[in-house]
């Protein structure tokens, strides 16, 4: 498994990443140990969770996930071999199960956040601390459309980033990066940490597929300038790359099946791209999630591809994505594809 650089950190990360998000939801205890032993066997020494996981989040299962990677990392040993990340979520009415009133990014509930994750984690530190998603109102989640905020009581972006830089400081975590964030929002913490001499954001999560390529548009420059490079996040659209849900199917146990309310990656514009996508690997032999995969980890502006699966088989083929190089050829059709039907998933 290739390594690349964490931003400035000196750090090396795996070019796939294991995500975790379906670990206490579609995946039990021991299907997340048998994933996490088989990621490590192949050589992914990152992972990441969050807070607010398993997905979708509710209040029954807040939390799981952590707690299944901790007694993972209990039992197994060897902390110090893996790049451990995790999130603190911000706003939300949607998650007003979680920590106190407010849910915003500041000292209260940071500290209280990642102290709750180091407990379900079992461990005193994390290497790679995200923001979520931004205090401020602004576009993530696919939102368009933006709408500057008559009033914006935010907390400010300053005092977020102090917080952080006491928990470096106190050696709870290493590192700090972004997540659903935009150009202005991640220059403008990489200025404040620079006039303040605080922890400078080493990485940005963002969603990233064929699907979605969006990033490219103002944050791909940032992310090579900066040295803050992408982890991607949804590189299969959730499974829509796949091609497993073309022609309206819904295969039994799958993520769109069970939870309907994940609509971003299947309107008609999707789908036509998606068997476009497909027909493409299937004309030059190539299993299209795998192509949807390697098409990600190629891109220069990215750190690392988060992979997540919910049985082993998926996790098999997720993990050969790292051995394909696409030709030329096929990345001239996926170019074509891409011009007749830009970012259908934004």
């Amino acid at each position: 498994m290739n390594q690349r650089p964490l931003g400035t950190t000196g750090l090396r990360v795996s070019e796939l990443c294991l995500g975790t998000m379906t670990f206490g939801e579609q995946n039990t205890e021991a299907e997340a140990f048998a994933q996490l032993d088989r990621a490590v066997a192949a050589g992914i020494n990152f992972i990441d969770t969050a807070e607010i996981y398993p997905v979708p989040p509710r209040a029954e299962t807040q939390g799981a996930t952590e707690r299944f990677i901790g007694n993972w990392l209990a039992e197994r040993g060897g902390r110090e071999r893996l790049i451990l990340a995790s999130k603190v979520a911000g706003p939300g009415d949607w998650i007003d199960y979680l920590r106190m009133p407010g849910r915003r990014l500041d000292r209260a509930n940071i500290e209280a956040a990642l102290d709750a994750s180091l407990r379900r984690l079992r461990t005193d530190y994390i290497d790679l601390y995200q923001l979520h998603w931004p205090d401020r109102e602004t576009n993530y989640f696919g939102k368009l459309g933006y709408r500057h905020p008559e009033r914006d009581d935010s907390v400010p972006l300053l005092e977020t980033l102090q917080v952080l830089g006491d928990l470096v400081r106190a050696g709870k975590i290493r590192h700090v990066g972004l997540s659903n964030e935009t150009p202005w929002g991640t220059m403008r913490m990489l200025a404040l940490a620079e006039t303040h001499g605080l922890p400078r954001m080493v990485s940005i999560q963002n969603p990233y597929s064929l699907l979605n390529r969006s990033f490219e548009v103002g944050l791909a420059e940032v992310a090579m300038r900066e040295q803050c490079g992408l982890l991607a996040y949804s590189p299969l659209a959730f499974g829509m790359l796949s091609g497993k849900y073309l022609d309206g199917a819904r295969p039994a146990g799958a993520r769109l099946t069970l939870f309907s309310r994940f609509d971003r990656y299947s309107n008609a514009q999707a789908e036509w791209a998606t068997a476009e996508y497909c027909a493409i690997a299937r004309r030059h032999g190539l299993d299209p999630a795998q192509m949807a995969l390697a098409f990600v980890t190629s891109r220069a502006f990215v750190t690392s591809n988060i992979i997540g699966a919910t049985t082993l088989a998926q996790l098999e083929s997720n993990l050969g994505s790292a051995q394909l190089r696409l030709s030329q050829e096929v990345l001239n059709e996926i170019e074509a594809v891409h011009q007749r039907q830009p970012n259908p998933s934004p």
